[in-house]
């Protein structure tokens, strides 16, 4: 993983974290599809925890992105997942979102999961709007592919415009896409979003597979622990038909 040092955020006219951005709108009955690919299964979680650098990396969702305080009316959005490397998470969360001019630098990643409510948005004015924004990667998944009219999508912006970035088919169930930004591939898989590897080939850990690991490891020691006790009785069995025999030879 790319190693990333703090930069200094850029002044904004008022003191950084003193403006507070509103919170989002209530969402749409529909988009519980961003639950259900991000929060219910742990993802974002796993993905913060592999990331890492929590003081100044931010992995959020659900709070308005804005160019600088008093441009909300002009653009505003709130993606379903953000990703920003040297980042200050107190002004994030004194801001109630993320300000460009306060924190001196777009996001570097931002991810959009597919809904019937969302899909037109999704794939126009939102990518244009975070072409405005400068933010570097914008990604888009669709459990189903009917939405967004592709089941994985990424696209990097080069000169101010987003263009497409290659997704390779690895079989018919499985897509998958590199972000540089995080040094690992998107995966569509069976329906599914996944976080691999490129260095190990491997989905980065999450919560049910490190307890499964550490399950497997209790397993094993407990295993250990009853052949050891296994050996011993077998051990103190044959002292006592040794001891039994020595006894009837000399009585």
């Amino acid at each position: 993983m790319t190693s990333h040092t703090r930069k200094p955020a850029t002044p904004a006219s008022a003191s950084p974290g003193s403006f507070r951005l509103p919170d989002i709108p209530e969402r749409e009955p529909d988009e519980v599809t961003q639950f259900d690919q991000l929060f219910k299964t742990g993802l974002s979680h796993a993905l913060a925890v592999h990331l890492g650098n929590p003081d100044t990396t931010l992995v959020e969702a659900d709070r308005w992105i804005i160019a600088e305080p008093g441009t909300f009316r002009e653009l505003a959005r709130y993606p379903d997942l953000m990703v920003s490397f040297d980042a200050d998470p107190a002004i994030y969360k004194a801001n109630n979102g993320y300000i460009v001019s306060e924190q001196g630098k777009p996001p570097d990643f931002v991810l959009e999961v597919a809904s019937v409510s969302t899909a037109t948005t999704d794939t126009g004015a939102k990518r244009d709007d975070y072409a405005r924004l400068g933010i570097p990667e914008y990604w888009r998944f669709d459990e189903t592919g009917q939405h967004h009219g592709t089941r994985l999508a990424g696209d990097r912006l080069e000169s101010g415009v987003y263009v497409p970035m290659p997704i390779e088919e690895l079989s018919d169930d499985v897509l998958q896409g590199y972000s540089p930004a995080l040094n690992l591939h998107l995966r569509w898989e069976g329906g599914d979003l996944g976080w691999y590897d490129p260095a190990t080939g491997r989905h980065i850990a999450t919560f049910d597979m490190e307890r499964a690991r550490a399950d497997n490891a209790e397993a094993r020691a407990d295993n250990e622990r009853e052949a050891r006790l296994r050996e011993r009785r077998q051990a103190d069995a044959r002292i006592r038909e040794l001891e039994a025999q020595i006894n009837r030879q000399s009585s």
